[in-house]
């Protein structure tokens, strides 16, 4: 992708949003399928949105917060492959984050849980932070110039 001039294009930012939400829960429910999914009887959506779930005064809910973290650090590769640019991945990783407490508000009430706040700050920042540093470790790789010598 060729950085010029910036053409603001609304349907590609859509596109890219829907895209890094999908992926984060597909791996969201990859990471809760493993650490939960192996721990209680029946798996339901009440792991993902519900805030009562993430607490550390159970293993269950550390698994929980351990799949939310990993989630987040699987979310900066995301945004390396389909953002590419440093300067837009707290704008991203933000975005994604809101859309997740929207959708927490919606399914079971406001989060009044601290621990959830803090893993999802945590998850924010990790995956802003991690997403920004893989960005702008690729920008500056070394361009390999071939060296073509004609032959006489």
């Amino acid at each position: 992708m060729f950085y010029g001039k910036v053409v603001w294009d609304p349907w590609l930012i859509v596109a890219q949003i829907v895209c890094i939400q999908c992926l984060y829960y597909l791996t969201l429910g990859v990471f809760m399928a493993t650490f939960v999914g192996t721990r209680v009887s029946r798996m339901s959506l009440v792991y993902f949105f519900d805030y009562a779930t993430v607490t550390i005064s159970t293993v269950t809910g550390w698994c929980v917060i351990a799949s939310f973290l990993l989630s987040s650090m699987a979310g900066a590769g995301f945004l390396l492959y389909l953002i590419e640019r440093a300067k837009k991945c707290l704008d991203f990783s933000a975005t994604l984050y809101i859309i997740h407490l929207c959708i927490c508000i919606l399914y079971g009430g406001w989060p009044s849980s601290i621990t959830w706040w803090i893993v999802n700050g945590t998850g924010l920042a990790v995956m802003a932070l991690l997403g920004e540093y893989f960005c702008m470790k690729r920008d500056l790789r070394e361009i390999p110039i071939s060296r073509l010598r004609s032959s006489k």
